[in-house]
């Protein structure tokens, strides 16, 4: 967490001291709210709630009981707070527009949004393909996996799956910052792949490395889950008695997969929509990433993993 502090705190101080910081940008993309902009306003303040409340429930109970002290489970709390940082680069800003007449960002704001946007994505692909190959050492090595699953290899893991996006994360974010802009209005409500439309001149170093980070951050690792989990299904078909401690594990990790990829298509499709798309189109793309992506992975692994349903189950019990 003090990591995660210090990034924010020097991305901030960068961008601040940056001549961008005089330089607006204007949404697009939100729909009219004029005399409903307050019932917008709670009916988001309650859903953001919602997504900070259901999972760090699910961290708490993992961090309380020792029989979720496991890597499997410290890789789900990973995730799972990765959520609510996505959401808090997200959520105030739709709040500070919502009571606003016109919606506006500063660029280094943006770019910010824009680091956070990206880094916290990619930092969750690493950690689904770490937990894919818990997952596959498990089943197909289990005599193996006390030995390779250690606390400092799971250490290790979990410091790469942040600071390995953060590194490479901000040197786009450099590149982005020193190209010009000539727009100052985004075809949507926040910032992502979209800022690249206010550049005057597309940047050829800025695609092929946009290129890099695509392949490194998405097709490598897609294509290792698909390999481990393959790999897994074979296993699972020849023994009949893992068959449904696999079905058990490997299911929750396949729906949130499928959620991700649902979740980087948007992001893909976005930039490249027409100017004059439908508003609906673009918002229920929006909708996916501001209030289904955050709130899908804390539903599956609390009705999905069986330790955790179990202890929520009490949990609610207690409280009724």
């Amino acid at each position: 967490m003090r990591f995660i502090l210090f990034v924010i705190i020097s991305l901030h101080t960068l961008l601040m001291d940056n001549r961008l910081n005089v330089t607006y940008i204007t949404f697009g993309g939100h729909v009219e709210v004029h005399k409903y902009r307050y019932l917008y306003f709670v009916v988001m303040f309650t859903v953001y709630i919602l997504i900070i409340s259901s999972n760090f429930t699910i961290v708490c109970i993992i961090m309380i009981h020792k029989n979720l002290h496991e890597p499997m489970y410290i890789f789900i709390a990973a995730l799972l707070i990765n959520s609510v940082l996505f959401s808090t680069a997200i959520y105030p800003k739709l709040f500070i527009d919502f009571l606003s007449e016109k919606q506006i960002i500063s660029y280094p704001a943006c770019l910010s949004q824009w680091f956070l946007y990206y880094w916290l994505a990619a930092s969750d692909i690493v950690l689904l393909s770490i937990m894919a190959y818990d997952r596959y050492v498990s089943i197909c090595n289990p005599l193996k996996y006390p030995t390779i699953m250690r606390k400092n290899t799971v250490d290790i893991f979990l410091i790469s799956a942040w600071f390995l996006p953060v590194c490479l994360f901000l040197v786009g974010l450099l590149l982005n910052a020193k190209n010009k802009i000539c727009k100052f209005h985004l075809k949507g409500i926040l910032c992502n792949s979209t800022i690249q439309t206010l550049h005057c001149v597309r940047s050829t170093i800025l695609n092929i490395y946009g290129l890099f980070l695509l392949v490194t951050f998405l097709f490598l690792p897609v294509l290792f889950i698909l390999f481990t989990y393959s790999r897994i299904l074979v296993v699972s078909y020849r023994c009949r008695g893992v068959r449904r401690r696999a079905a058990q594990t490997c299911l929750p990790h396949l729906l949130v997969l499928i959620n991700f990829s649902c979740f980087t298509a948007y992001d893909v499709l976005l930039s490249r929509l027409e100017p004059d798309s439908s508003k609906i189109v673009r918002l229920i793309m929006a909708l996916q990433v501001v209030i289904y992506h955050p709130l899908f992975n804390p539903i599956i692994y609390g009705l999905k993993m069986r330790r955790i349903y179990d202890h929520l189950k009490n949990l609610f019990c207690k409280m009724v």
